[in-house]
């Protein structure tokens, strides 16, 4: 194993055009070359890599079908989300298997080559997912609290979104193939990816950029988007309904989730990819080595869960899906909330900190509402001549223009 290690990275380097002196030469290599796992361990870490790959394939293939399906699916938000799945379907077609193979012999199998793509492919993929969930969480947050944004029949935003995540990955992918870095063997020897162990100013200077621009500037984005977007809902917690405090423990909750499954996933891969970089020799053992890995690729199936099966929206098709049945509570499927001309104010005592919330509507009207109209129709038509809550000059802080459906 070793040897196949030394050989695939020794023809990796000279097609690179590297230092061309005996010294460099056996410098790389033997920054190159790894212990390999145990039978025992090449053998648990592709029964890992089975289910990962199973369960990704099957959840991701699920929700594509799902917005096949059902119309009421196809907003905005949600297509954000499909461009998430099919990325992360991708990931369980074109990585995992090679991945899996090697892992079961306990060597790389499809050369160097097919070292090079299987690297390009799944780091491509992988900062795909990282900038979409980036793109994702800023797409709800504006949609929460920019009046323009809040139409749901206005793709452009979340398509504009898509593009970027693409061709954003793509432009930070493409230079290893280019000359800035390169892919090769990683841990083991049984996957590939960027090189982290050549610690040459090209290749430092990559794994930096990489480091801050595809994993930590998305999380940043992630963590301020859905922070405003807390504070938003926070701000009318104190004119809401009970029915809208739950709402927001609902949402505190999914938005805690998804930041500290963006932690476990990929910021242990990060940080093990920089002591690589920049530690002497390899700082951790092969076993340590490939659990970053192994979390990365778990992001397959994490995301599904949380950002579709979370969704009551998503789970609601999902059993009608399995079910060969229509979906119950049509009305509630509506994924944005009409703005109101009228909003309701808040409390005198919030002072500056005025909120505006947009009343929930609904499709269907039950008995008690229809027979609830003309009062409620003469008290809307005297808030009506009511003057506004900021007539003094001073403006709401915030509006919720769309109710968030978790």
């Amino acid at each position: 194993m070793i040897d196949s290690n030394v050989s695939l990275s020794c023809a990796h380097y000279q097609a690179g055009g590297g230092a061309s002196s005996a010294a460099a030469t056996a410098k790389y290599e033997a920054a190159s070359v790894s212990p390999s796992l145990s039978p025992t361990g090449h053998l648990l870490v592709a029964a890992c890599l089975g289910v990962i790959g199973t369960l990704g394939f099957a959840c991701n293939l699920a929700v594509l079908a799902m917005f096949w399906r059902f119309r009421a699916l196809r907003t905005p938000i949600n297509l954000l989300l499909v461009s998430i799945s099919l990325s992360d379907l991708l990931v369980s077609v074109l990585g995992t298997p090679f991945s899996f193979a090697a892992s079961i012999r306990g060597r790389w199998l499809i050369g160097r080559a097919g070292c090079v793509w299987y690297g390009f492919v799944n780091a491509c993929l992988g900062i795909v997912s990282l900038i979409s969930l980036a793109v994702l969480s800023y797409e709800r947050y504006c949609t929460m609290t920019v009046p323009n944004m809040a139409d749901g029949r206005d793709f452009r935003p979340a398509l504009a979104g898509i593009c970027f995540s693409w061709f954003y990955s793509m432009a930070w992918t493409l230079p290893p193939l280019l000359g800035w870095s390169r892919y090769g063997p990683e841990g083991p020897g049984t996957t590939c990816s960027v090189d982290w162990r050549s610690q040459t100013a090209n290749n430092v200077s990559y794994v930096v950029c990489l480091f801050a621009f595809c994993l930590l500037l998305p999380f940043a984005v992630i963590v301020f988007s859905y922070g405003k977007l807390l504070h938003a809902i926070r701000q009318v917690r104190s004119s809401s309904s009970v029915v809208t405090r739950r709402r927001e423990q609902r949402v505190l909750v999914m938005v805690v989730t998804m930041v500290v499954c963006y932690l476990v996933c990929w910021l242990p891969y990060g940080v093990v990819a920089l002591m690589a970089t920049f530690g002497p020799g390899d700082p951790l053992s092969p076993e340590a080595s490939i659990v970053p890995s192994l979390l990365a690729k778990s992001s397959t199936v994490v995301n599904p869960f949380i950002y579709i099966f979370m969704n009551k929206q998503f789970y609601r098709c999902f059993r009608a899906f399995f079910r060969c049945s229509a979906v119950e509570g049509r009305s509630t499927l509506k994924t944005f909330s009409r703005v109101t001309k009228t909003l309701r104010g808040v409390r005198p005592e919030l002072g500056d900190h005025q909120v505006s919330a947009a009343a929930p509507t609904s499709a269907h009207a039950t008995p008690t509402s229809a027979s609830a109209t003309p009062q409620s129709h003469r008290r809307s038509s005297e808030a009506d001549h009511r003057p506004p809550a900021h007539a003094n000059g001073s403006k709401p802080k915030a509006t919720l223009v769309a109710h968030y459906r978790e």
